[in-house]
């Protein structure tokens, strides 16, 4: 098939199917797996390149409608015809259900089943260590910092706190992704602050910045410096790759009770190779 990806999550769908040498086209955001790095680049996810994705005949382009925007592309790809699909998951469960459905699409549906199961194991096995952590932590996620937005319930960064033996301190609220500010963290008061920017590397995220919020010094997580800067691909992308983020949420919220963390490895393809 010739695959075109237009989302980085979808991208890494694919990776884990093994369709890497059919994908023809990414968006200029796609960066996992190692081997569409030199793929045409079709654009930034939300400014899509419809005469390049055209010129690519895919047989299949893979969109999603994960950041408010991206509704422009679908209607694209309805103008002009293209056969598509769209991913638009917000919970662990729907991520899984993604690689099912992904699987179809691109005959890889005995492939799709395998690495299911397998991310389903892991899973599982983060369900049954984080049950036995006495004390779970407040987690205050940022992925964008003004205008602050954060994770709600319906977020797999909630379920991603919960596996991890902690709790996402605005789960009470009931979007996928919540517009708050600053008085209102400082009024939750979480144990930790997790900054991950949604397209922003981490080296290019300043700790420091938050200590020049308006009253942030007086909360503990700031003047204790529990204040974690963390990888946005592996916690702002609904792939997979998530399972990666938990690994390393894990160990350092409660090492020793977590696995250790192996830099440069990818949990779900270490499963995978195990046949585990």
């Amino acid at each position: 098939m010739r695959i075109v990806s237009i989302c980085p999550s979808n991208t890494e769908l694919l990776g884990y199917l093994g369709l890497e040498s059919d994908i023809v086209g990414v968006d200029n955001y796609s960066d996992w797996p190692e081997e569409v790095h030199h793929l045409p680049r079709l654009g930034p996810d939300l400014n899509i390149d419809m005469d390049a994705v055209e010129k690519l005949k895919p047989d299949l382009v893979v969109a999603s409608l994960s950041v408010p925007g991206m509704e422009k592309n679908i209607e694209a790809l309805k103008a002009r015809q293209l056969p598509y699909i769209v991913l638009n998951p917000n919970s662990l469960e729907e991520i899984g259900q993604d690689i099912l459905e992904l699987g179809k699409h691109t005959h890889r549906e005995q492939e799709a089943h395998k690495v299911y199961h397998a991310y389903q194991r892991v899973l599982e096995a983060y369900r049954k260590l984080s049950q036995r952590v006495q004390y779970w932590p407040a987690l205050y996620w940022e992925w964008w910092p003004k205008p602050v937005f954060t994770p709600g319930k319906t977020n797999w960064l909630t379920e991603i706190s919960e596996l991890a033996g902690a709790r996402n301190v605005f789960d009470d609220m009931p979007q996928a992704s919540v517009q708050t500010d600053w008085d209102e963290v400082i009024r939750r008061n979480p144990d930790y602050i997790c900054l991950a920017w949604v397209g922003v590397e981490k080296r290019r995220i300043k700790p420091e910045l938050v200590r020049t919020r308006p009253g942030w010094t007086e909360m503990p997580a700031v003047r204790e410096k529990r204040i974690l800067v963390l990888d946005e691909p592996l916690f702002c992308r609904p792939s997979p790759r998530l399972l990666t983020g938990l690994q390393k949420l894990a160990a350092l919220l409660h090492p020793g009770h977590f696995p250790a963390v192996q830099e440069g490895r990818d949990v779900l393809k270490d499963h995978l190779a195990r046949g585990k």
